[in-house]
């Protein structure tokens, strides 16, 4: 019979036995050990996650206090996920050969120092940078945290611990919009960030007190080369996105950065294959359940998270809603994050395999999208509820499912490469998505302003305008001078714009949902049987 790595992983962790490569053999921990490790990799995780959210609500008000145009409120996030995508991986060889618990140390230390640095920011360009070094902090943290959580628990205890990581991103994700529209409508802005420097502060102690180092013996020198070609594919890929909207798909900068892009790509493949010990292990392409875990991931932060930016700004320049109340109608989407894991942990991940419980995330997550799309240009919340409710639901499943059942095609020595790849995905994916959706919303805008309004100049009058109605700023009146026809043209600019970008998130989820089911194994991810279930039950509580 076959074994797989699931089983080997397993089998190994009930003999009592320490995975190959670690540096402690794995015990059982006392109940307050456990909850303070649980507590070290989750907070971490929460803070980035929290961070994003609350930034997606107060982007409206960041662009009103800085004069952000829309590629400024785009770089206020891209400028985050594209250095976090990039340096995710990396992160998890530097926690491998350094030292898991000190990589997080260090990740917490630039994360908080960059939060202030972001609340400080005179003008959008300061913040941008800020927000990069945000992001290098934010991948140094979340690559060792969940190293940590890898090497510290294993077999059914493993699926227990995901569980209670999901269910934490899930409360940030869910308090991210509430906790965003009260500081920006109270405190400003600022605090959005600001809000980070003292949760940081107490992880940096309880950190050094509670977490054991960890390593892997065999981790070398880090492969700079493949970050520095990974780099640039992403970095080019994202810039062009961006660039194209302003400048136009068929300018200089765009027939220089796409190919440049794809040489990028080919480096980075050629540089991993000829490696010793690559960031990333191409061999690992030739596992199924890798490939379908990832696609579905991708679909995950292309298709949902990026709208936990674009949804907020919807229904504040939309709907006419301020932060506060944005907030709160973030509920139906971020609630089932936190409340949704826990159940399938605890109802379905016996009764049905990884491979099940991924797809279905996925239909979910597209359905919802889909319905968002019909009704984007009514501009009616509650006739979008029930879509926000569903691909909210569906995210649940997907979030922490998706990378427990990506690790397993990962031996445990390489906790580091395994958590490394969970971020790069899940970031670089939020980096295109939001890129690729912006291009979206921007040229569909910019076809329903040229046949609204043909008489509009073209050339930079134009561009202007149709920057303004893209990031919402200019759905009132005051479009009355340009014709009496305007401002009715440019609301449901906006609405076709979203509409747009919700059925092409929606598509792009159904395809990774038809990858998943096609790739993933359901003999590598098969439920937990009732046996592995009572022993996880006698487990020390991680909640």
């Amino acid at each position: 019979m076959r074994t797989t790595p699931r089983d080997r992983v397993q089998s190994t962790a009930e003999a009592g036995a320490s995975p190959r490569g670690s540096t402690d053999a794995p015990v059982a921990p006392g109940r307050l050990e456990v909850f303070l490790v649980m507590l070290c990799v989750s907070v971490p995780s929460f803070m980035i996650n929290l961070d994003s959210n609350i930034v997606a609500v107060s982007l409206p008000s960041i662009a009103n206090s800085l004069g952000a145009d829309f590629a400024g409120i785009e770089w206020v996030i891209s400028a985050y996920t594209l250095t976090f995508a990039t340096l995710v991986l990396p992160a998890g060889s530097l926690a491998d050969r350094y030292g898991r618990k000190r990589t997080l140390i260090a990740g917490l230390a630039l994360f908080t120092a960059a939060s202030l640095a972001c609340g400080a920011a005179p003008s959008v360009a300061a913040l941008n940078i800020a927000r990069a070094f945000q992001g290098v902090g934010a991948a140094l943290q979340l690559s060792a945290a969940l190293a940590t959580l890898s090497h510290t628990f294993h077999g059914a205890a493993r699926a227990r611990a995901f569980a209670f990581w999901g269910s934490v991103i899930g409360i940030a994700i869910s308090l991210g919009p509430i906790a965003g529209g009260l500081i920006t409508q109270t405190l400003g802005w600022e605090w959005a960030f600001y809000v980070n420097v003292p949760i940081g502060l107490i992880m940096i102690i309880l950190t050094q007190v509670s977490v054991k180092e960890s390593r892997d013996p065999s981790a070398t020198r880090v492969d700079i080369p493949g970050v520095v070609t990974f780099a640039a594919f992403l970095s080019l890929t994202t810039l062009a996105l961006i660039t194209g909207n302003e400048r136009g798909w068929t300018s200089l900068p765009i027939l220089l950065e796409a190919p440049a892009a794809a040489i990028a790509l080919a480096a980075f493949i050629t540089v991993e294959l000829r490696h010793e010990r690559p960031m990333l292990d191409l061999g690992l392409l030739r596992h199924p359940t890798f490939l379908g875990a990832n696609a579905a991931a991708v679909g995950f932060a292309a298709g949902f998270l990026t709208m936990l930016t674009y949804i907020p700004i919807y229904i504040q320049k939309g709907l006419g809603y301020g932060p506060q109340a944005a907030g709160l109608l973030m509920l139906p989407v971020a609630l089932p994050l936190f409340v949704v894991p826990r159940l399938v942990a605890v109802h379905l991940t016996h009764r049905f395999s990884g491979r099940a419980l991924v797809t279905v995330g996925c239909l979910l997550v597209s359905a919802g999208l889909f319905w968002l799309a019909f009704e984007a240009k009514a501009f009616d919340y509650g006739a979008m509820l029930g879509g926000m409710l569903l691909a909210g639901v569906g995210a649940g499943f997907l979030n922490g499912e998706t990378a427990k059942v990506g690790m397993t095609a990962i031996p445990p020595e390489r906790a580091g490469m395994a958590s490394g790849i969970s971020g790069t995905v899940r970031f670089s994916g939020i980096v295109i998505g939001f890129a690729a959706l912006g291009a979206i919303l921007y040229g569909t805008v910019a076809v329903s302003v040229t046949t609204g309004l043909p008489d509009t100049p073209e050339g930079a009058p134009r561009t202007e305008l149709v920057r303004d109605i893209a990031a919402g700023n200019r759905l009132d009146a005051s479009l009355g001078e340009i014709s009496p026809a305007a401002p009715d043209t440019a609301r449901q600019s906006f609405g076709a714009g979203y509409e747009a970008i919700f059925l092409a998130a929606g598509g792009f989820v159904a395809l990774t949902a038809l990858l998943a089911w096609s790739l993933i194994r359901s003999s590598d991810t098969a439920p937990v049987p009732r046996a592995a279930r009572a022993r996880l039950a006698a487990a020390p509580a991680l909640d």
